[in-house]
């Protein structure tokens, strides 16, 4: 199994995905692989997404993993889907431990020193800044960086094509996470072309 530092490397873009129609999900993931980005976050926000993740599983290249995942609970229902990384929003103590138990690349959710220094104590050094833009931005992690110098980050939060090679031009940022390159209603071929342009800032 790849550890979370090599999935965060595998492209500079990671799609924050909301399935709600499982019969979209293997167009997607094709388009989206077909455009570079090999990593995919499905998150946990629809009575889709875990179907979802078992579909994606199956599209060659796809590197499938459950995003807001909030408790043990979701975790294992992810595990059991076929999720091969998990995202959270947060960090607690209990998530961060069933995650590691679980032997399973974790990329939880940080937005302040204590939440690092908690992930820390469970000996975790990258995490996803969320919400990035609403935290504080790039000024934010900057300031965050500097004293915890070994942790490496995916912001994601209020982050687009605009704005992506900024934070990508930050060295402890591994990549980011957004939505952008794929937007409801978009037809295959427009996600294969925005996911392309995305795979670029890399």
């Amino acid at each position: 199994m790849s550890t979370i530092a090599d999935i965060m490397r595998t492209a500079p873009v990671i799609p924050v995905l909301v399935v709600e129609d499982v019969a979209e999900a293997v167009p997607l993931a094709k388009a989206l692989v077909a455009g570079g980005l090999r990593v995919l976050e499905v998150t946990l926000r629809t009575d889709a997404a875990l179907d979802a993740i078992r579909a994606m599983k199956k599209v060659d290249g796809a590197i499938v993993g459950a995003g807001t995942v909030i408790d043990p609970d979701g975790l294992d229902a992810a595990i059991d889907a076929g999720s091969e990384f998990i995202v959270s929003p947060g960090l607690t103590e209990r998530l961060g431990r069933a995650a590691i138990d679980r032997g399973i690349p974790f990329l939880p959710g940080i937005a302040n020193a204590g939440d690092l220094m908690r992930g820390l104590d469970l000996g975790l050094t990258h995490f996803k800044f969320f919400p990035a833009e609403a935290a504080g931005g790039i000024t934010a992690l900057k300031s965050l960086a500097g004293p915890f110098g070994q942790c490496r980050f995916c912001p994601t939060g209020g982050i687009g094509a605009d704005t992506a090679p900024d934070w990508l031009a930050l060295d402890p940022v591994l990549c980011v996470g957004g939505s952008w390159v794929a937007p409801k209603g978009a037809a295959p071929e427009e996600i294969e072309a925005l996911a392309r342009a995305a795979a670029a800032l890399g």
